[in-house]
């Protein structure tokens, strides 16, 4: 079974989040960069389905050159190959200008799986999988806490508000991963050292067939105004009192007479 996962170079949840001087993007200077979360379950998910059914793993990612860190990672983990669509021409994309780089990425590449991670986490967007699965004309089914790989098709257990519901799909098709999925493993070192001689195949935007006035920031459907830090939430007030009836006077008082909401 061939099966592609596409994985994102993301800031570290942990990282200081600071706006850059343009108002419209975040300085990127001395952030920590990693693979998307989501992705790591795609990752393990995949290694998992080769791992019982046999096949290989391709890992594909948009980015700068930064991003093979991202690829290098998913190949320590177990993957077999990456391909990295490095060009200037892809930076500064929308969700639907990214997925239009990754299938026609994927398209010229053998697959019967497709699997990505929900969202990523610094846009928050949902998107690209779908869009993706939409370019290529095969399924897609979101929100995956259980996968089964059966004769020609996939059952997927999809996470919806209140419960559960089981969906399948003839392959080839796309899924996107939910937390509970699978616990990723960690990059053995072994595993790390195998990992610098596996192959990453590197496409520009030209070598991908697309018209670079329809990817990147020149193909870009939603623009992004500003973007602005949330307001700082004031210190917290202690309210005075000797007893706790006394306090409850106070605190009644304050909601009554200053913040008028009684």
């Amino acid at each position: 079974m061939n099966i592609v996962v596409l994985v994102k170079q993301v800031p570290d949840t942990e990282s200081l989040v600071q706006i850059a001087a343009d108002g419209k993007s975040i300085k990127k200077d001395d952030i920590k960069w990693v693979m998307n979360p989501y992705d790591e379950l795609a990752v393990e998910e995949a290694l998992r389905i080769k791992e019982a059914k046999g096949g290989s793993v391709t890992v594909v990612s948009v980015g700068p050159q930064k991003a093979q860190e991202t690829l290098r990672t998913a190949l320590a983990m177990g993957a077999d190959k990456g391909v990295h669509v490095n060009d200037p021409a892809a930076e500064g994309g929308d969700p639907l200008a990214t997925a239009k780089i990754l299938a026609a990425a994927v398209k010229g590449l053998p697959y019967d799986l497709i699997i990505c991670g929900q969202r990523a986490v610094d846009e928050d967007n949902y998107q690209v999988g779908a869009a993706v699965a939409e370019f290529l004309g095969i399924p897609h089914i979101s929100i995956v806490a259980k996968a089964e790989v059966l004769d020609g098709r996939i059952r997927c257990h999809r996470s919806i508000e209140g419960g559960t519901v089981v969906v399948e799909a003839p392959l080839p098709a796309l899924f996107t991963t939910q937390r509970g999925l699978n616990e990723p493993r960690y990059a053995s070192l072994p595993g790390i050292m195998k990992a610098k001689k596996k192959p990453i195949e590197v496409k520009t935007i030209a070598d991908l067939g697309l018209d670079p006035a329809t990817v990147g920031a020149a193909g870009r459907k939603v623009v992004i105004q500003a973007l602005r830090l949330p307001p700082e939430r004031k210190a917290v007030r202690m309210i005075p009192g000797d007893t706790p009836a006394a306090a409850a006077e106070e605190l009644v008082r304050i909601l009554h007479t200053e913040a008028k909401l009684i």
